[in-house]
């Protein structure tokens, strides 16, 4: 996702700390207020703006995953995009972003442009659940995590996943004209 600078600062709902706004982030804060407030998930086992970085060939690239959330021992539970355009679209190379994350997959995936919610199961990128009801509550999402497991993939599999989300990270062309702050 690309994003602007809006050239003011907010207040992260998740941390209390002061961040810039940009074109995006009331959507980021919003689906972090639905977490905490209405699926009751614990403030400090959600990341914002979670950056994943791998690196093909030697070369070095990086995304940044919208929320993630992790179990109280730090495992990966449950990555969320937000996509600008059809959910539809975005969720193989959100599938990509969840299964490359080291040292384990994000078992769970969803995708939303906030008007429309997919969930998504990692390791065979079958949508589970759509619509806003479909994302867990905090109770729900371990059991639900370990209902679809998501083994590490071998070191090939992981390679052409990384292409995956790189082909789709560069369909997006340059970055804001260099000014995304994410």
């Amino acid at each position: 996702m690309h994003e602007v600078s809006l050239n003011r600062v907010i207040t992260d709902y998740l941390t209390g700390l002061e961040i810039m706004d940009t074109t995006y982030e009331d959507l980021r804060q919003a689906l972090a207020k639905l977490l905490v407030e209405d699926r009751k998930y614990p403030r400090e086992n959600i990341r914002s703006k979670y950056p994943l970085d791998y690196a093909i060939s030697g070369e070095p690239h990086s995304v940044a995953l919208d929320l993630a959330v992790f179990s109280p021992e730090g495992d990966p539970l449950l990555a969320l995009v937000f996509c600008p355009g059809e959910v539809g679209t975005f969720v193989r190379e959100s599938v990509a972003a969840a299964r490359i994350h080291l040292p384990s997959p994000f078992p769970l995936v969803i995708v939303t442009d906030s008007m429309d919610l997919q969930l998504v199961e990692t390791r065979t990128a079958e949508v589970i659940g759509t619509g806003f009801n479909a994302v867990p509550r905090w109770g729900d999402l371990p059991a639900l995590a370990l209902e679809h497991p998501c083994p590490k993939p071998g070191e090939d599999r992981l390679d052409k996943e990384r292409r995956i989300l790189a082909a789709y990270d560069g369909l997006g062309g340059p970055c804001c004209g260099g000014e995304c702050g994410i």
